[in-house]
Order: C-alpha cells, then structure tokens, then sequence
C-alpha cells in the first residue's frame, strides 16, 4: 500500500499536489513544476522526501506525504515536518492517510528522531478528527508565520 517515491512518480506526484492545493482553495499558490519536485526529492542534494500510497487492487497511486527533516534545538534530535499528505477523496477511509502516517512515524523511531509534525487548516475539521484520533495534539500555543513573495524579498534587501 506505501512505497518510496521514485523518479517516475514526479508527474503523479505534481498532479497530486495540484489536487491538494484545489482542495485547500489554493490552487493559484501551487507553483511548484515538475523538474522542481525532481531536483528536490532526487537531485544530488535531496531535501525532501515522499511516499507514495498506493491502492490495494490496481496499484495505482491514490496518495502522498511528502516530507523533509527538521532539528530540536531542545530535544538535540531531527524529527520529521510533514509538509503534505493528500489521498484522493475515492480513496479516503480505505487506511492510506494512516498508512502513510504510520510509515513516517516508523521512520522516526527507526531514526531516533523525536518528532513527527505537521500543520493542518483550522476549516478541515475531518483531518483534525482523524489526526486528533491517532493521538496527534493540536500545538495551540503556537501560531505559524511565513514570509513569502514581496515580503521575504523586502526583508532580504534591507540593509
């Protein structure tokens, strides 16, 4: 049902990605092109990672979790950031969102890593309740704050 992501699944995974962004009302902020997705997961310096979920009966992808390292200045370790993970909607509650949450947290304690996070929309309450249901905690305490486009090249150019 899981595999490592291999070259050939950079389209499946590009097209993937835009099914996500669409489903997240976002699907103008989805720049990301195939050769992109190819230098990062499988250029000679890969910074990401990804596992492909895959139906039972024909094999054909139906999912991803896309994910990189991260480090705990506190805990002294790596841990995984999970920066996407996406399952067709025919394919949902057919245990691949699970599956491919289970493979990374495999990695983790294979690893010695000490932490498998992630970000989830405050709207997508199925997500929550699935994650929520895994024993995975909302950081409450903890608001995200991203620089992107004009801002992040405002903040580089200032002296």
């Amino acid at each position: 049902m899981i595999r490592t992501a291999t070259p050939a699944d950079v389209p499946v995974l590009h097209t993937l990605i835009r099914e996500l962004a669409e489903y997240e009302k976002a699907l103008s902020e989805a720049r990301a092109t195939p050769d992109q997705l190819h230098e990062a997961l499988f250029g000679p310096h890969p910074a990401a990672y990804a596992h492909i979920a895959q139906d039972d009966t024909t094999g054909a992808p139906v999912g991803f979790a896309l994910w990189f390292l991260n480090f705990s200045t506190w805990r002294g370790v790596h841990g995984i950031y999970l920066e996407d993970l996406y399952v067709r909607p025919e394919a949902r509650g057919g245990g691949h969102g699970k599956a491919l949450l289970t493979e990374l947290a495999r990695i983790c304690v294979q690893r010695g890593y000490g932490r498998l996070e992630w970000s989830v929309l405050n709207w997508n309450t199925p997500s929550i309740a699935f994650y929520e249901s895994l024993g995975a905690r909302p950081q409450d305490e903890w608001t995200v704050y991203r620089l992107t486009d004009e801002a992040l090249t405002n903040l580089a150019t200032q002296p």
